[in-house]
């Protein structure tokens, strides 16, 4: 377990939140569920098969005496939920009929108990694509007040101390939205620096990554990236951030000083926005293997309570580290 997870895990303790972990079936969901409540993380609900859950607990050793089980199919608030998205929707085509089957949906139904304050935040993602773990939680729960645009990010844990705040920098976006304007960009660093404040607990430096330091080079691609730095400095002006710059200049205070004099990250930035999905994927997975760091994500940030994916090829103790994360983004919103 890294540092940045310890802290993570001690900070979920600290304020327990209600976490649904939708996908029952999946022996890896029900084997962290089953320690992520036994060591106080969270209070965890599984969504599924009571006898289906039990058995695979039985076959995992998992003790799953302190978590709740419902199946959507079951549940005395079956109907609520569905009438309740049938509202939510109704503008869009939504009929009863069609709200009804919806919300046999475990990954509906998780969701919908985040926006009924029956949990806090949702994770999936083991047996299911990114893009049907996002799409109800963004026609249920809809993007953050003051927020735009739903995006992920990566928190990149070093080795060693030289970068960062204690080694820990977040990579934003590199993992959801694949070549965002300036404006969205522009939202993405907001976010991110909300995030790295809420998670890390530092104050937030934020570089707006290109090819380019300052006008080096003229093209669209720097043009972006100029713009969404004005726009995000227009929006957030006590905000830490500065832009367009090379990573160099970013992240080294000697190459900062030649590059970009007079710059407020100083060459100090913790929270790297990319120009897009290219650069972002790119850029965590050269420093995951080339540094040895460990990366932490995709999590996605911009949406008005907590919903985590998994990557499909993930063990059960990244999904007890998930539901950590998830729990303190929670504990964010709550305040």
């Amino acid at each position: 377990m890294s540092k940045f997870l310890d802290k993570m895990i001690a900070k979920a303790k600290s304020d327990k939140k209600t976490i649904v972990l939708a996908e029952g079936f999946d022996k890896r969901v029900v084997k962290a569920g089953a320690e992520a409540a036994a060591n106080g993380i969270a209070d965890i609900i599984i969504l599924g098969q009571k006898d289906e859950i039990c058995k695979i607990a039985a076959e995992e050793n998992a003790d799953i005496s302190n978590v709740k089980i419902v199946n959507p199919l079951e549940d005395a608030n079956f109907d609520d939920f569905a009438n309740t998205f049938y509202e939510l929707r109704k503008a869009k085509g939504m009929t009863p009929e069609k709200a009804a089957e919806t919300m046999k949906n475990p990954l509906y139904y998780g969701v919908m108990m985040v926006y009924k304050d029956m949990a806090d935040g949702m994770v999936a993602g083991a047996c299911n694509a990114t893009a049907n773990v996002i799409r109800p939680a963004l026609q249920i729960l809809k993007t953050a007040p003051g927020t735009k645009l739903v995006s992920a990010f990566f928190v990149m844990c070093l080795p060693t101390n030289e970068y960062g705040e204690d080694g820990t920098l977040i990579f934003a976006d590199s993992g959801l939205n694949e070549n965002p304007d300036a404006e969205a960009v522009s939202e993405i660093a907001i976010s991110s620096a909300k995030t790295f404040k809420a998670m890390v607990g530092g104050e937030p430096k934020v570089a707006m990554l290109s090819y380019s330091t300052y006008g080096s080079a003229k093209s669209e691609l720097v043009d972006k990236m100029q713009l969404a730095t004005k726009l995000a400095k227009e929006k957030a002006p006590d905000l830490i951030l500065d832009g367009e710059l090379q990573v160099d200049a970013a992240i080294v205070p000697s190459v900062a000083a030649l590059k970009a004099p007079g710059s407020s990250l100083k060459g100090e930035a913790n929270v790297f926005v990319f120009p897009d999905l290219n650069a972002g994927n790119i850029g965590y997975k050269l420093v995951q293997r080339f540094a040895h760091a460990e990366a932490y994500g995709p999590v996605l940030q911009g949406i008005r309570k907590p919903v985590n994916d998994l990557s499909r090829g993930c063990v059960w103790e990244d999904i007890v580290g998930v539901i950590a994360i998830t729990s303190v983004q929670a504990q964010a919103v709550a305040k």
